[in-house]
């Protein structure tokens, strides 16, 4: 079933919208205006959490609603609901049209059309029996705790979402698309001679839960938890100071995602209040550093067949050999710097306005091998994974907590630390980038991004890296 047969069954059949006098409103309440969208969503979503030998919590919901936009200008109107009727497009009509108030704009060009399809549309929620994923949690469970004697605590979660979503806009046939999105997650805790540490990981993407029920993938997550856990019990306090950081292929572009991704979004450039406004076409990189966000990589977390705004994903370059060429973009802020948006116009839920996001941000890969970049130094920080970050937009400046780094001595990874935070300016760190290894990673399917109170699913991906002269946070000299 296409996704347009599906989109009209949900929101026009069962809801009983008139397509015709709902595209009358939509029609009305953009005239004059420079852009907007009726945008109708229907959502499932589950999660199960078996935590201490139990099934702890298990929740299924189901939301629908639309949100109507009226652009003019820098100004947008925006009126939501969840009721899928008639009258409250009308009112919602009637909320937007202040917004248009003295202007007088031509609508601008919609979208280009797509047939691609990156995902299957299947239902991963009604796909899989209740009974058959509560056993794959208990078996998670069990299976931790007889891979090793010292494992105290084990929690494994199962979330799973099924998303349709209609767009329509005056002069433009309905643009739908339907969106699955599964995730996996393994936490152990393991203690020695009164010592506990905990490890995590976790795995996902815009596919059903088949892959996820196979032993391969979950035990691989319960091992590789447990011995990111293992691991830590080994760990000393974590050295301070400013030094050379190695950072791992894969997860560790989160640090990427946030240090740098947020500041290349078309509206921090366009306010001019991020550290690369007005750098366009100016070395902001080392050699060898090419940045892309690129939403149409089939089946991962981050990727769109068409974003939240109806408009095709792409690969967008956007720092090439150290230069930066190109912003992510939503239709406004596009518009707006006289640009063309990129595909990137997302939002948390009918009830949020669409507002440049990332999609899955990597760095690419370089020709370095990652054990002659680990050879290279002689005294620094590996860090291979992390947990929670912040990072300030406009000065560039960030924080970021290690879940998982090592020593580097005369050459080799040495001893784990615990406690490390890498402190810096990402502007800054991008110029420091001294090596790129030629193993690029994606990461394993687990990450969401926050911006202004709204939340979507990303992923990262880059290879290993060799930073000079990073300050990390910790406890040893």
């Amino acid at each position: 079933m296409s996704d347009l047969v599906t989109a009209k069954e949900l929101f026009f059949n069962r809801a009983g919208l008139d397509r015709s006098s709902i595209e009358g409103l939509v029609e009305n309440a953009l005239a004059g205006c420079d852009d907007g969208e009726l945008f109708l969503e229907y959502c499932q979503s589950e999660s199960l959490v078996f935590d201490d030998g139990r099934l702890k919590t298990a929740s299924f919901d189901t939301v629908q609603g639309f949100g109507l936009r009226a652009v003019a200008g820098e100004a947008t109107g925006y009126a939501h609901a969840s009721a899928l009727d008639e009258d409250a497009i009308r009112r919602a009509v009637s909320t937007v049209q202040a917004v248009r108030a003295g202007a007088g704009g031509t609508l601008m060009a919609p979208p280009p059309g797509t047939n691609r399809q990156l995902y299957a549309d299947d239902n991963p929620l009604a796909r899989t029996d209740f009974a058959v994923k509560v056993k794959l949690l208990a078996d998670m469970d069990a299976y931790a705790r007889g891979r090793d004697p010292r494992v105290r605590q084990v929690s494994a979660s199962l979330t799973g979402e099924w998303q349709v979503v209609t767009i329509l806009r005056p002069g433009q046939a309905p643009v739908a698309d339907i969106r699955p999105l599964v995730r996996l997650n393994a936490s152990v805790v393991v203690e020695q001679d009164g010592r506990r540490e905990a490890g995590s990981h976790g795995t996902g993407g815009r596919v059903a839960y088949a892959g996820l029920l196979e032993p391969a993938t979950w035990q691989g997550a319960v091992d590789e938890a447990l011995r990111q856990a293992l691991v830590n019990l080994e760990s000393v306090a974590a050295p301070a100071g400013e030094m050379i950081v190695v950072l791992g292929a894969g997860w560790p572009g989160i640090l990427l995602h946030e240090a740098i991704g947020h500041g290349l979004e078309g509206d921090f450039n366009r306010k001019r209040t991020s550290a690369f406004a007005g750098l366009m076409g100016q070395r902001v990189a080392a050699p060898g550093v090419t940045v892309v966000d690129d939403g149409t990589l089939p089946d991962r977390r981050g990727s769109l067949t068409v974003d939240d705004e109806g408009t095709p994903t792409e690969r967008t370059v956007l720092i090439e050999d150290g230069i930066l060429v190109g912003y992510m973009q939503d239709r406004m802020n596009a518009r707006l710097m006289g640009q063309r948006p990129t595909g990137n116009g997302r939002r948390q839920s009918f009830a949020h306005p669409p507002m440049p996001r990332m999609t899955n941000t990597l760095m690419l890969g370089g020709h370095h091998d990652p054990e002659e970049i680990l050879a290279s130094v002689e005294k620094g920080l590996y860090a291979v994974s992390f947990g929670g970050g912040q990072v300030d937009i406009t000065s560039g400046k960030f924080v970021f907590s290690c879940t998982e780094a090592y020593r580097i001595e005369r050459g080799r990874k040495g001893a784990p630390v615990k406690g490390a935070t890498l402190i810096g300016n990402g502007p800054d760190v991008l110029t420091k980038v001294a090596m790129v290894g030629n193993d690029m990673a994606l990461d394993p399917g687990i990450g969401t991004c926050g911006k202004e109170g709204q939340g979507v699913p990303v992923g990262v991906g880059q290879p290993t890296l060799r930073i000079d002269g990073l300050t990390v946070g910790g406890t040893a000299v």
